[in-house]
């Protein structure tokens, strides 16, 4: 029997209408042909398919289809946004528990002679727009926060960081991949400059990403890859087909029921959190900051984390993000919070979707318990 999946966070299994829409566009049977070939039906055909999929990504952030810029992922709207739109002699911005997608290429600028300052974040692991107001200097360029943190769930305050800049006169980048169809997102109200998406977070196919870019003369992101002008010359590459499609149906399935699944899956994590709070040495990991629907960051401690990880066999759980979980260094995201080496070693990310149910729930507390208890060798904590 296969475990439990509650890795959510780390990717989403695609939905089965998205799938059949990308196989849909495969074969010669299908919408196969060259989006950028302009000189037949098949050709318009493809593009068209293209630009109704960017407007249903534009339409789950409420923005402007033509501010949608495809990418392969998050990771590389992660650094379009960033290397595009910084130039030498400005001031860089970025929290110091964001994605390495993030923080790997601020760390690039700073070597190409880029200033780049770290926002520390609370206790809770939230930033807060005070903590980058200090920071703010006069050739501050751009801020660059995530929405949701990938590890803890925990949700920045994006509104009063984007009144900030605003007011301050720099650009805002956010990392969107873990809030695109868990929070409800609107770009027209919201002052952000550019915001990096992701399929596989949203039940839709990996390798498949984009970057809003604000429609703006103050706003030009500089091209990382050369080739054709694609994208309106800000990323060059033929568009897959399929994988747009896919983006796109996926989008428009997430703003159906953003609603009703946030409800149910934040309640089946709270009533996953009840059954096993009473635990001797557990604490929640960012406990009392506002968390997307699905995530929990659990410490168990006193428990060696991988001899808890390898014990959970019902459970596919993990210790972190999945672009770190081959280092069996303790998290610097949780280092950042506050905790101990230890304790961060013994932490696990538990995260729900929209697949899991509650009888998921009742056996995956069931087993938590039963593992810890055994690990710790000791007594049946008595339930409240």
């Amino acid at each position: 029997m296969n475990p439990i999946y509650l890795d959510y966070a780390a990717t989403t299994p695609v939905a089965p209408k998205v799938a059949e829409a990308m196989a849909q566009c495969l074969t010669e049977e299908g919408n196969f042909a060259n989006p950028a070939s302009r000189s037949h039906v098949y050709g318009w055909r493809a593009e068209e398919a293209v630009e109704a999929a960017r407007g249903q990504v534009a339409a789950l952030i409420n923005a402007d289809a033509r501010e949608i810029v495809w990418t392969s992922g998050a990771t590389e709207s992660n650094n379009l946004a960033l290397k595009g739109l910084c130039r030498p002699g400005d001031h860089l911005i970025v929290s110091s528990i964001e994605h390495k997608a993030v923080l790997d290429v601020a760390l690039w600028l700073k070597e190409q002679g880029i200033e780049v300052d770290f926002v520390e974040p609370t206790a809770d692991g939230t930033i807060l727009p005070e903590r980058i107001e200090a920071l703010l200097k006069p050739n501050t360029r751009l801020v660059s926060v995530m929405w949701v943190n990938n590890e803890l769930g925990t949700v920045n305050p994006i509104a009063d960081i984007s009144a900030l800049c605003q007011k301050a006169g720099v650009l805002l980048h956010v990392d969107a991949a873990q809030a695109l169809g868990k929070l409800p997102i609107d770009l027209d109200a919201l002052k952000v400059d550019a915001l990096s998406l992701s399929a596989h977070k949203c039940y839709g196919p990996k390798g498949i990403g984009a970057l809003y870019v604000k429609r703006s003369p103050n706003i030009a992101v500089q091209a990382q890859i050369h080739g054709g002008g694609h994208e309106r010359g800000m990323r060059s590459g033929t568009l897959p087909t399929h994988q747009c499609v896919g983006f796109g149906l996926a989008c428009e399935l997430a703003g159906q029921v953003l609603t009703e699944e946030t409800s149910r899956i934040s309640k089946l994590r709270d009533r996953l959190w009840q059954s096993i709070r009473d635990l001797p040495g557990v604490r929640l990991n960012g406990e009392g900051a506002e968390r997307v629907c699905g995530h929990l960051n659990v410490a168990f401690t006193g428990i060696d984390g991988e001899v808890l990880l390898l014990s959970l066999r019902q459970l596919a759980v993990s210790t972190g993000s999945a672009c770190t979980s081959a280092s069996m260094s303790p998290s610097y995201v949780l280092n950042a919070i506050g905790l101990s080496a230890a304790d961060a070693l013994a932490s696990i990310r538990i995260s729900l979707g929209r697949y899991t149910d509650a009888d998921d729930i009742e056996q995956a507390a069931a087993h938590i318990r039963q593992v810890v208890l055994g690990l710790q060798g000791g007594k049946q904590p008595r339930r409240a």
